[in-house]
């Protein structure tokens, strides 16, 4: 099997799908404009620096919808897939991930943003694999704040991937795999790739990609 596997923010989106929802919220009235916006750019700040608490994060990153409930989170999220996300869904990137699923590879999109967020953009690209954090729900259905099993985030995402090929009945050996990813958070998995790509990356991955000769992907400007 021939496996495409993409990270999706700043990836295949020039944008941070997680921190927009944040401000996408927070432009509703949902959330505290100082504090909220100090918070999320202190939590985007610690991903980029590779030391995000991804459980801490995602309370806080639910919080907003978790309050207002299933009905009201749902029709938010459709506004801001019309408004914020598809607008920034790129002819290049679209292109790529057609590319793979015409060459016949299973095309998956394997973020460490969680579900809620991820699902309708993964369908937007029209990729129907995902791997995304998980979250916990109540008896009701509705989302507690808190994560179920592993997240894919960093070292997570090398495990979920090894749990989804062990639901196909495969393992690392039965799979040729690329991975394309912006992050230095992804060098577990991108370590695992037969075809790591460095697309749109950032300065820590530039330079690594560029010591071991990966493949260097400008997908678009940012």
């Amino acid at each position: 099997m021939k496996l495409a596997l993409f990270d999706l923010d700043h990836t295949l989106l020039p944008i941070d799908s997680d921190h927009s929802w944040g401000v996408f919220t927070t432009e509703l009235g949902w959330n505290d404009p100082v504090v909220f916006a100090q918070r999320n750019d202190d939590f985007y700040a610690h991903y980029q620096a590779g030391t995000l608490d991804i459980h801490d994060y995602v309370r806080f990153a639910t919080q907003a919808a978790r309050e207002r409930g299933a009905a009201a989170a749902a029709r938010a999220h459709d506004r801001y897939m019309d408004e914020v996300i598809r607008p920034r869904i790129t002819t290049e990137a679209l292109a790529l991930v057609r590319s793979h699923q015409q060459a016949g590879d299973t095309v998956m999109i394997v973020t460490a943003t969680n579900e809620f967020v991820t699902r309708p953009i993964a369908q937007a690209f029209g990729v129907h694999e995902l791997i995304a954090v998980e979250l916990e729900r109540d008896a009701s259905g509705w989302i507690t704040g808190e994560i179920q099993g592993t997240p894919s985030f960093r070292e997570g995402k090398v495990t979920r991937v090894a749990q989804w090929l062990a639901q196909q009945g495969l393992s690392w050996d039965d799979v040729e795999m690329s991975f394309y990813s912006d992050s230095m958070n992804d060098l577990p998995l991108l370590e695992k790739a037969h075809h790591p790509v460095a697309t749109n990356p950032d300065a820590r991955l530039r330079q690594l990609a560029t010591e071991r000769g990966w493949r260097i992907l400008e997908l678009f400007q940012e």
